[in-house]
């Protein structure tokens, strides 16, 4: 069976909170067993053994919204992009981004809870002329980024002596190209 990220934490959580309960002998041994498969699907899932579910349900305010093949693109390039250091996580940087006019494009996490914590930028994309789009998982879009934990928005800077400007420009136009 095949679940979403968010679905194999949440069985994880309910079933790490269910071993703290001291319950009779019978039923705890049930919840061992729950608790250790989720804990096996959600390190399977992280470590990108089993397909992570990419139409999981979404806020239709997360548009536009990249589908499996430039998600996989879009990640690819963010993660060529950390190693260059030209790329700023969260919210709070991504906004700092595009104020100063550096940024070249936004990659959002449409799984941001709550979706409104990052619903401010694509109104500062559009008055700063710059493309964004929606990724649907923020733990992707965080092993993207390099690190361990959930980043729900990134920002791809720019740099004129980059090895990716061209691959930036690229991918620009077709995130472009979702917008319209």
């Amino acid at each position: 069976m095949i679940y979403g990220c968010n679905t194999a934490v949440r069985l994880w959580k309910r079933g790490k909170k269910k071993k703290k309960k001291n319950l009779d002998s019978s039923s705890s041994s049930t919840l061992h067993s729950t608790h250790r498969y989720s804990n096996s699907l959600l390190r399977r899932a992280f470590c990108g053994e089993i397909a992570v579910n990419l139409t999981m349900a979404t806020d239709p305010r997360a548009f536009p919204l990249a589908d499996a093949q430039v998600t996989q693109q879009i990640l690819d390039l963010i993660q060529q992009a950390t190693h260059l250091r030209q790329l700023k996580k969260g919210a709070n940087e991504a906004t700092k981004t595009l104020n100063r006019g550096i940024s070249e494009f936004i990659v959002m996490a449409a799984d941001a809870s709550p979706i409104e914590i990052v619903l401010h930028l694509p109104l500062l994309c559009e008055d700063k002329n710059v493309p964004y789009v929606f990724v649907p998982s923020k733990i992707a879009l965080g092993r993207a980024c390099g690190v361990s934990r959930p980043v729900i928005a990134a920002s791809v800077t720019s740099n004129d002596a980059s090895q990716l400007k061209e691959q930036i420009y690229q991918m620009k136009d077709k995130i472009e190209r979702l917008l319209i």
